[in-house]
């Protein structure tokens, strides 16, 4: 019974471990665009609020997405692409709406400086729920269909557990450098100071890096999301030539089309996104005319 238990496990673990690298990307994208949230925070609560975003993360996908992924693919598998195109409408919007504060446009309730920390919190987790969904759902389609309901299961979990561990730990380490070079500047040795004073000094600079790479993340994801699942539902046209651009560039290598992918992702979400702005600063404006 214990070698057959083992023998499960092993197969779990292996399926988990293939269909997660799979997923690289968008986890990359989710310890890129999660810092966000907790930037302006005073010391004291960025690791409680990042860990209440982590848990609103565990919930996100072993409550809601992957029962709802399996019954989906069981009985209405179409409905999948559906949702992953809102999901990734939303996330183009996101990214599109950084784009234009960039250039001093400001949305509604932008200007409220007191942003509450459960507001904060529910944002963050909002956007982790779109993209721990693409995260899960990657990973449940490099699952092998034969490998059986609790394996895939069990296999789902690990991922979404390790995958959880992995993005909220980084952004732990991310928003806690700096008080570690503070700590490092009371050291009584001179290089350590030195160095716990360069790392405080460039924590701005890394901040503001962390936040433009989760804002095209964020674009990234959407357009490729769009992309995506615009082929699965009613319309091949952006996929296509998406595929055309690839095949005329695939001679120089898988490192340039992946950038080439990832361009195109990013310039769709963002056209994408900018409509959606627009739409719904248009709506804005028209409400606030009525009142």
């Amino acid at each position: 019974m214990s070698v057959g238990l083992l023998a499960v496990v092993d197969d779990i673990l292996s399926a988990a471990l293939k269909a997660s690298a799979k997923t690289a990307g968008v986890v990359i994208d989710d310890a890129a665009v999660t810092p966000q949230y907790v930037q302006g925070l005073e010391p004291a609560r960025e690791l409680p609020v990042v860990g209440r975003i982590a848990l609103g993360s565990l919930f996100n996908k072993f409550i809601i997405i992957i029962p709802l992924a399996l019954l989906l693919t069981a009985f209405a598998p179409w409905v999948l692409p559906w949702l992953l195109l809102l999901g990734g409408t939303y996330l183009c919007f996101e990214g599109a709406e950084k784009v234009t504060e960039w250039f001093g446009v400001h949305h509604e309730g932008g200007a409220d400086a007191a942003v509450t920390e459960p507001k904060l919190v529910f944002g963050a987790i909002r956007t982790d729920l779109i993209l721990s969904t693409e995260i899960m759902l990657i990973a449940l389609a490099g699952l092998d269909p034969d490998l059986g309901l609790w394996p895939t299961l069990g296999a789902l979990i690990v991922i979404g557990l390790v995958m959880t561990a992995v993005v909220y730990g980084a952004v732990a380490l991310l928003v806690k450098v700096d008080d570690i070079g503070l700590q490092m500047m009371k050291n009584p040795v001179r290089r350590t100071r030195r160095a716990g004073a360069r790392i405080v000094r460039a924590m701005p600079t890394v901040f503001r890096v962390i936040s433009v790479i989760g804002t095209v993340a964020m674009l990234w994801v959407g357009g490729h999301l769009v992309i995506a699942n615009l082929a699965e539902t009613f319309w091949h046209g952006p996929y296509d030539l998406l595929h055309v651009i690839e095949h005329a560039i695939e001679a120089t290598g898988p490192v340039v089309v992946w950038i080439a992918d990832t361009a195109v992702s990013a310039v769709v979400g963002l056209a994408l996104g900018m409509v959606v702005v627009g739409i719904v600063l248009g709506f804005g404006r028209l409400r606030g005319k009525q009142h």
